[in-house]
């Protein structure tokens, strides 16, 4: 019988990086594209490194504050070990955004006419490994008694699609508002930002899959975070935004009601019961999603 080609081979990055925490609170940090490393077996999907670098290859300097607000709360964190353009962990696998065949203008020759064998092996080396990680974490922190809360940090691109994006950082979130909602609050506190309530992307949207995925069902509660790439594009805009992250947190991660399952008694509000500008989509018409 013969198998598949390996996509990666054994001297490559694995398909994450694990961060193990030793803090008294289950925290779980995740980062969907932290990376912008391609297999060497795809040759950098055809496409210039220059390319890779920009911010369709990756959330510029997303992983660098996910790594540093893990580090600072004794969290877990996964952060991709491979580019979003290889295959997005925050896609569903029969979405199209999953292996992009062009992004934000950009054509992306390796993934043109891709094959169901070629996307099964990014999907079995990549993206289940990916996934299973932070299931297994979610699984190790739950019990009878306590849940994790779970974070997802991402940046985004300060112009796209020839709209400028004027707001910092933006809070996403769907029908949990435990944890989004007081870090607006206490995010706008400064009055020097602008923080945007589910833009420039929406927790609503489908394709914001990992939270969708992994934290929702559970009642877990959670919220993600989007930070505009140049404010973290070196280390400097890194520590400072991972400062003022942590710094709005960490009284919110102190409080024991965020460490439990969402009920209907916990008071999460539908759709309807929500203000006009809280049902509308961040995501805009044409724009790869979070």
């Amino acid at each position: 019988m013969q198998h598949a080609p390996l996509l990666l081979a054994d001297d490559e990055a694995p398909a994450c990086e694990l961060i193990e925490g030793s803090g008294s609170r289950p925290i779980i940090f995740v980062c969907d594209h932290a990376s912008n490393r391609v297999p060497r077996s795809l040759d950098r999907l055809g496409l210039a490194d220059h390319h890779l670098e920009d911010h369709i290859g990756w959330d510029i300097g997303a992983a660098a504050v996910a790594r540093r607000l893990a580090r600072w709360f004794g969290a877990n964190a996964v952060l991709a070990g491979y580019s979003r353009l290889v295959v997005d962990l925050n896609r569903a696998l029969h979405d199209a955004g999953a292996f992009p065949e062009i992004s934000d203008g950009v054509l992306v020759p390796g993934n043109i006419g891709l094959g169901m064998q070629a996307r099964g092996a990014r999907a079995r080396e990549i993206y289940h490994p990916y996934h299973r990680t932070v299931r297994q974490l979610i699984d190790a922190d739950t019990t009878a008694e306590q849940t994790p809360v779970f974070i997802a940090i991402h940046s985004f691109t300060p112009r796209s699609n020839g709209v400028e994006r004027p707001c910092h950082i933006g809070v996403l979130w769907d029908t949990d508002p435990r944890l989004p909602l007081p870090l607006m609050r206490a995010l706008r506190a400064g009055r020097d930002i602008v923080v945007a309530d589910n833009e420039p992307y929406s927790g609503r949207h489908p394709a914001d899959f990992t939270i969708d995925h992994h934290a929702e069902p559970l009642g877990i509660a959670h919220t993600g975070i989007e930070i505009r790439q140049d404010l973290v594009r070196d280390e400097i805009g890194q520590e400072r935004w991972a400062s003022r992250l942590a710094d709005a947190l960490r009284p919110l991660l102190e409080q024991d009601a965020l460490y439990t399952r969402l009920t209907a008694a916990a008071g999460a509000p539908s759709d309807r019961q929500l203000p006009v500008e809280r049902r509308r989509t961040g995501l805009l018409a044409g724009e790869p999603g979070a």
